[in-house]
C-alpha cells in the first residue's frame, strides 16, 4: 500500500466532545513517494471563532459565513481517504475530530491505518529542538509557507512524511527488528513500513556506513582523535596579536568583526593571575565577548604548560554551547592544534549494557517508555557522546533512563567487552587526554568535595557565571530529601508477589522465598512504605498548623517552612522525629534482609551481575534514605547549617521536600579549593555592586592578598540604546496597596505593550504577584491583539516559552525566577523590559534568614552585607537581559520607586552602566517612551 493521505484540520478549539468544530481541512495525497493531489476546503461551524483561534490561524467569522457544512462535504473526504494511511501532525486529535463529526452525521467511522508524524519525529529525529510543526520544518529545511492554515501544513506534514520514511530507510537491521519488536504499543501503525526494510536489508550485502553492531544493539563507531597538541613557542603578547588585532584571525574569521577592547583585556588579566598564581575576579559586562576571552587565553595556558585546564559553567546547556559554537571558532582561530572534552556527572551518559539488558527484559511497559526505547535505539545510531541531554525524553522516559544511566554500573569491568563501548569512559579518557575540560558547577564541586575523585587532576580553573557559584556549592554540602522520591525507589523494589524487581529475583530462585529469608520482607516492606506516607503526611500536616508569619513562600508558589529545633512545638515535632526514628528501623531491617539476599546470590548461578548490581544500588539508595532521615530530624541541629520543608500548596498532603544547607561556604571553599588550587579565576557580567568585589569575596572566602580583579566596560553605547524609567505615582506596597500596585502595574505594561507594539519581558520576583497579574491583564486587554505568556501557567519550559514569545509578532511574556538571566532575546524581538519589584529576596526565606542571622552575630549589617549586594547583581541580571547587541534599544521600567526614593537606591543605579534615568507620573514616562520610540 503505497498511497498515504495527509490530513490537516484547523478547529474552534481543542476538544471534539466540548462541541468544539472543524473550520477548515487541507489533504494532500502522496502516492509512491510524490505529492500527486490535495484537496482543502473551509467549513461553517455553526458557532463563533474564538478570537485566539482568528488570531492564530487568521480564519475570522464572515469567512466561514458562507461556506459548506462538513455533512455537505463528508463523503468527498471519506471516497480520498479509501483504505489508505491516514498520516497528521498529532494523528489522535485529527481523527478524533473527523470521527467525532462522521459519527454525529450518521456515517461510519474512519478506522484506517495511520502514522503520526509527531511519533515518527520524536523517534527518527530524537535529537530535534521541537516537535512543532514549523519548528520541526525550521530544523529539516523545509518551507512554511502559511502556518496554522490547514492546506500548508497538510503540505508541511507531506513533506516531512517522506524525509522521516527516508531516515526510517537508513536504519540498520538491528535497529530495524528491535523497533519491529516496540511497534505494538506505538500510536502509529508502522509494522508493514519496519517489516520492507528489515527485507531489504535481510538480502543486502552492504553494510551501514559508520555503524558497529554487538549483542544485537547498532550503534555510531566512535573515531578516537588521533590529533596531538603542539607546545607553543610564541609569546603570549604576539599571540594574542593575531587574533584580536586587524588583519588578525577574528576579523578573518569573523562576520561584522568588531574589535573590543575589553575582550583583549580579559585576557590579559587572566594571563597575569595565571602567571603571578594568583586567584582571580573579573567582572565582563554584556557584549565584552567574555566566554571567548577566557578560552583564547585558557588554551595558551594549557599549551604553555602541558598541564590541562578546566572550565566550569553554571549550567549543562552553557557546556554544549561552549563545546559546539566556542571551540569550533576557536579552532579557526588559533592555527596550534589543541583538545578539548566535555564531561558531566555520570548519570548524563547512557549505559549501552544496561540498555542492551532492559531492552531485552520481559517487563510489559508503558507507552511513554516504548517511546523512549525507540528513540534511544535510533539515538545510538548518530551519538558520538551517549549524553542523554542531546535528546528530549517524554517526562515518564526519565524514569525509565534512571535504569540505564552509567552511574546504575556499581562496578564497571575494564576486561568485560562493554567498557570500550562505554560513553562515560570515553568521555573520561577523552577529558584525559584534553588541554581543556569543560564541565559544569555541580560536577566541579563534587570532585571538591571527594577529595577529587571525579575530574582529571588540574591546578588552575576558570569558573564563569561565579555569581552562583555560592549557591551550587552550600547545595553540594547539604541535603535533599522528598516523598516522591522515597516511594519510587521503594517501588522499583516491589514485594516477593508484585511482578517489580524482588518478585523477578524470587522467581529465578528454585528455593522460593522462604530459603531466602524474605518471609517477613513483604510485611516489613509494606510498613515502611505506610510509615512513609504517614511521616510525610504528619509533616504536611505540622507545617500547615504553624502559624502564617513562620511560613514563606518560594519564587515558585512553594510552602516554605524553616525548622528550629528549639522552637518547633514540642508533643508535636517530637512525634515527628519518633516517626522518622520508627522510619529507619524499618528501612534498616530491610537493608538486613537484602543483605542476607546478597550472600545468597554469591552461592547460587541463576542471579547474573545486573542482579546483583540492581541489589547493591537498591542498598545504597536505603542507606541514603537512612543518612538523609537521621541527619535531618535526629541529629541535632547545627549552627552553621539551616533545615527547612518546601511543599505544593494545592498537591498530595505528602509532595514534601525536605533540605539542609550550610549557612556559611567561605571556610570551605577556603580550605577545600581555594588553598590547594594555583589559580582559579571567576567571572560573570554581575559580581560587582558599586564597582566593589568585596561582597564576592567575602561570600566565596578569597584571600584578597592572592587575588586579582576588574571589571571589564560594555562596549555597548547604553547612554543612547536604554531609557531608564521609574513612575512616581505608583501605589506604595508598605501601607498595603497590594491590589493598586498590580492593577497600576497591569496597566503600565499595556500602555508600553502599546508603544513597543508588545515584545515585551515583564521580571516578577514573586510567582503569586505574576499570576494575580496574569488574571487581571486577560481580564482588561484585548486577546485579539496580544499574546500573553507567563511562566508557570502557559505550558513549556522555559526555552519553549522564549520560543513562542518570539514566534508572536505582538507578545507579552511574564517570568519570575530563572527568566532574570540566561534568556538571550536579541534585536526587535525585545524592546521593553519591564522590572516589577527590585530582586531582594524575601527576609523569610530559610537560607537568606539563617545567613542574615550569622551576619548578625559577627556584629554586621545583614541588609548592607547581603540582602542588598545579592539584589543588586539580580537586578544587574535582569537589566542585562535587553541590550544584546550593538544595534538593539529599549526601555526598562522598572515599578518599584525605592530605586529612585530610598538611600540605598542608588547602589542599584550606580551597579548599572551609566543610562538616562526619568523619575516622573507614569503618562509623561508614557508620552517620552513613544517619542523614543
Amino acid at each position: 500500500m503505497e498511497r498515504y493521505v495527509i490530513i490537516d484540520l484547523e478547529t474552534t478549539g481543542h476538544s471534539p466532545t466540548e462541541n468544539d468544530k472543524i473550520i477548515e481541512v487541507g489533504m494532500v495525497i502522496v502516492d509512491n513517494d510524490t505529492i500527486v493531489d490535495d484537496y482543502s476546503t473551509l467549513f461553517n461551524p455553526n458557532k463563533k471563532i474564538p478570537p485566539f483561534i482568528s488570531n492564530l490561524t487568521g480564519i475570522r467569522n464572515e469567512d466561514v459565513q458562507n461556506a459548506p457544512t462538513f455533512k455537505e462535504k463528508a463523503k468527498k473526504m471519506i471516497e480520498l481517504c479509501g483504505n489508505h494511511y491516514l498520516i497528521a501532525h498529532n494523528v489522535p486529535f485529527d481523527l478524533s475530530f473527523l470521527n467525532t463529526e462522521l459519527s454525529n452525521h450518521g456515517l461510519n467511522k474512519l478506522t484506517n491505518p495511520v502514522l503520526d508524524t509527531v511519533e515518527l519525529a520524536r523517534i527518527l529525529y530524537p535529537q530535534a529542538p521541537s516537535y512543532k510543526l514549523g519548528q520541526l520544518a525550521e530544523y529539516l529545511g523545509i518551507f512554511h509557507e502559511s502556518p496554522h492554515r490547514a492546506l500548508s501544513d497538510a503540505y508541511v506534514t507531506a513533506k516531512l512524511f517522506l524525509k522521516l520514511k527516508e531516515k526510517l530507510n537508513a536504519l540498520p537491521y538491528e535497529t530495524v527488528t528491535h523497533l519491529i519488536n516496540l511497534e505494538k504499543m506505538l500510536k502509529s501503525d508502522l509494522y508493514a513500513l519496519l517489516e520492507q526494510r528489515q527485507q531489504a536489508l535481510a538480502f543486502s550485502t552492504t553494510e551501514t556506513k559508520n555503524i558497529e553492531s554487538f549483542r544485537g544493539l547498532a550503534f555510531k563507531q566512535i573515531q578516537n582523535s588521533k590529533e596531538k597538541s603542539l607546545n607553543l613557542d610564541m609569546s603570549f603578547g604576539d599571540y594574542l596579536d593575531s587574533i584580536y588585532e586587524w588583519n588578525g584571525s577574528m576579523q578573518k574569521q569573523m562576520k561584522n568583526f568588531e574589535k573590543r577592547d575589553g575582550q583583549r583585556e580579559m585576557s590579559e588579566d587572566i594571563f597575569d593571575a595565571f602567571q603571578s598564581h594568583k586567584h582571580g575576579l573579573i567582572e565582563a559586562e554584556t557584549g565584552t565577548g567574555k566566554s571567548l576571552a577566557y578560552l583564547i587565553t585558557a588554551i595558551y595556558e594549557a599549551l604553555r604548560s602541558n598541564k590541562r585546564l578546566v572550565i566550569s559553567t553554571y549550567t549543562t546547556q552553557l557546556q554544549t554551547q561552549l563545546l559546539d559554537e566556542e571551540i569550533p571558532l576557536l579552532q579557526k582561530l588559533i592555527s596550534i592544534p589543541f583538545q578539548a572534552a566535555l564531561l558531566k556527572g555520570k548519570h548524563h551518559y547512557l549505559s549501552m549494557e544496561k540498555f542492551e539488558h532492559e531492552l531485552t527484559s520481559s517487563e510489559q511497559d508503558n507507552y511513554g517508555i516504548t517511546l523512549t526505547k525507540a528513540m534511544i535505539l535510533v539515538w545510538i545510531t548518530e551519538t558520538e557522546t551517549g549524553d542523554i541531554d542531546e535528546i528530549h525524553l517524554p517526562s515518564n522516559g526519565y524514569f525509565f533512563y534512571k535504569k540505564i544511566a552509567s552511574d546504575t554500573e556499581s562496578y564497571v569491568d575494564p576486561t568485560s567487552p562493554w567498557f570500550s563501548k562505554s560513553y562515560y569512559q570515553k568521555a573520561r579518557n577523552k577529558a584525559q587526554q584534553a588541554n581543556i575540560i569543560i564541565t559544569n558547577h555541580a560536577l566541579l564541586c563534587t570532585d571538591i568535595f571527594n577529595d577529587y575523585q571525579f575530574l582529571p587532576s588540574y591546578d588552575k580553573a576558570i569558573i564563569d557565571e561565579a555569581h552562583h557559584f555560592e549557591d551550587i556549592v552550600s547545595r553540594h554540602y547539604g541535603l535533599q530529601l522528598d516523598y516522591s522520591n522515597m516511594q519510587y525507589n521503594l517501588n522499583q523494589i516491589g514485594t516477593t508477589d508484585d511482578g517489580k524487581w524482588l518478585n523477578r529475583i524470587v522467581e529465578k530462585c528454585a528455593l522460593g522465598p522462604n530459603a531466602l529469608s524474605l518471609e517477613k520482607w513483604n510485611e516489613i516492606f509494606l510498613r515502611t512504605k505506610y510509615e512513609v506516607d504517614d511521616l510525610f503526611r504528619t509533616l504536611f500536616q505540622y507545617v500547615m498548623d504553624q502559624r502564617v508569619n513562620k511560613k514563606s513562600v518560594s519564587d515558585i508558589g512553594r510552602i516554605q517552612y524553616k525548622i528550629e529545633e528549639d522552637q518547633e512545638a514540642s508533643k508535636a515535632w517530637q512525634l515527628i522525629k519518633e516517626m522518622a526514628n520508627r522510619l529507619s528501623f524499618l528501612l534498616r531491617d530491610l537493608i538486613h534482609i537484602l543483605s542476607f539476599l546478597d550472600q545468597q546470590m554469591d552461592k547460587q548461578e541463576v542471579f547474573d551481575k545486573y542482579d546483583k548490581e540492581d541489589l547493591k544500588r537498591h542498598l545504597q539508595h536505603l542507606q541514603n534514605f537512612i543518612d538523609h532521615l537521621e541527619s535531618f530530624f535526629l541529629l541535632n541541629a547545627s549552627a552553621t547549617h539551616v533545615k527547612w520543608v518546601e511543599m505544593e500548596r494545592h498537591s498530595f498532603n505528602n509532595a514534601i521536600y525536605l533540605y539542609s544547607e550550610p549557612t556559611e561556604v567561605a571556610a570551605l571553599l577556603a580550605q577545600d579549593f581555594f588553598d590547594k588550587k594555583e589559580s582559579i579565576i571567576l567571572t560573570s557580567a554581575t559580581l560587582t555592586m558599586r564597582n566593589s568585589f568585596s561582597f564576592i569575596v567575602n561570600r566565596l572566602g578569597l584571600d584578597s592578598e592572592k587575588l586579582i580583579t576588574n571589571k571589564i566596560i560594555s562596549p555597548f553605547d547604553y547612554t543612547n540604546q536604554v531609557q531608564l524609567m521609574v513612575p512616581n505615582d505608583f501605589p506604595d506596597i508598605k501601607h498595603g496597596n497590594l491590589d493598586d500596585f498590580i492593577y497600576s502595574t497591569c496597566e503600565a505594561i499595556l500602555s508600553l505593550a502599546e508603544i513597543t507594539k508588545g515584545r515585551m519581558l515583564v521580571l516578577f520576583t514573586s510567582y503569586n504577584m505574576l499570576k494575580r497579574s496574569y488574571s487581571l491583564l486577560r481580564e482588561i486587554m484585548d486577546l485579539n491583539q496580544y499574546v500573553l505568556i507567563a511562566q508557570g501557567i502557559s505550558s513549556g519550559s522555559r526555552t519553549r516559552l522564549k520560543k513562542n514569545f518570539q514566534t508572536f509578532d505582538k507578545a507579552i511574556l511574564l517570568g519570575t525566577s530563572s527568566f532574570w538571566e540566561g534568556v538571550d532575546i536579541p534585536g526587535e524581538d525585545l524592546s521593553c523590559l519591564m522590572i516589577v519589584r527590585l530582586p531582594f529576596q524575601p527576609p523569610d526565606h530559610p537560607v537568606y534568614e539563617a545567613r542574615a542571622n550569622h551576619i548578625k552575630k559577627e556584629r554586621k549589617n545583614a541588609f548592607f552585607e547581603l540582602a542588598l549586594p545579592n539584589a543588586v547583581i539580580r537586578f544587574k541580571q535582569g537589566f542585562g537581559r535587553l541590550i544584546r547587541s550593538k544595534k538593539d534599544r529599549g526601555i526598562v521600567f522598572v515599578c518599584d520607586a525605592r530605586i529612585m526614593k530610598t538611600r540605598y537606591g542608588k547602589f542599584f543605579i550606580e551597579s548599572i552602566p551609566n543610562v538616562p534615568v526619568s523619575f516622573q507620573p507614569t503618562y509623561e514616562l508614557m508620552n517620552k517612551a513613544d517619542e523614543w520610540f
